[in-house]
């Protein structure tokens, strides 16, 4: 009996003592910094050039149509002793209706922008997940994260990714 005791109890304490060694591979958890990728990888920089040159753009645009909207309002100053007052009300109702198109052509400019850049973001971030699924598979993570998305407060650096996420993007895009 006391031999039955003595083999249980060995038995089990070699169990808790080699368990750890394969719950180990299970515990792999990888964090990646989406927004560091924005920044630093290729894609993510040609894709911040061309957002901010559509968005010049649009501010060039709209500082035309407003130049345009003073130069009448001058005009209108101007010519306001010589002119009657049926031809200063349709003047005035004239650059009304140009600040209204230009507030309308302001709100759709913000719309398309925040599309084109929601449009870029979400192409890099389905090209990622490619990237992130085949590392989390090749190098055994039970479990990676957005940084900032998933609401993680700490990491230690030996969990964060986004380095090789970064390396393995740009290898990809050069290819």
């Amino acid at each position: 009996m006391k031999c039955i005791k003595i083999i249980l109890i060995s038995l089990f304490t070699s169990l808790i003592m080699i368990f750890p060694l394969f719950a180990d591979n299970l515990n792999k958890i990888g964090v990646v910094d989406f927004q560091k990728i924005l920044e630093t990888s290729k894609v993510g920089k040609a894709a911040q050039k061309e957002i901010k040159s559509e968005g010049e753009k649009m501010e060039e645009t709209l500082k035309e149509k407003g130049a345009e909207i003073e130069a009448l309002k001058k005009k209108l100053e101007r010519d306001a002793l010589v002119i009657d007052r049926d031809t200063r009300a349709e003047r005035e109702r004239e650059i009304r209706i140009k600040i209204n198109d230009i507030k309308a052509l302001q709100k759709k400019y913000m719309s398309d922008f925040r599309d084109l850049e929601a449009r870029m973001i979400d192409r890099i971030r389905t090209q990622l997940i490619d990237i992130i699924e085949n590392i989390g598979k090749k190098d055994g993570y039970l479990l990676i994260m957005e940084k900032n998305q998933a609401g993680v407060l700490y990491s230690p650096n030996t969990v964060d990714i986004t380095e090789k996420v970064i390396r393995l993007y740009n290898k990809k895009v050069e290819k």
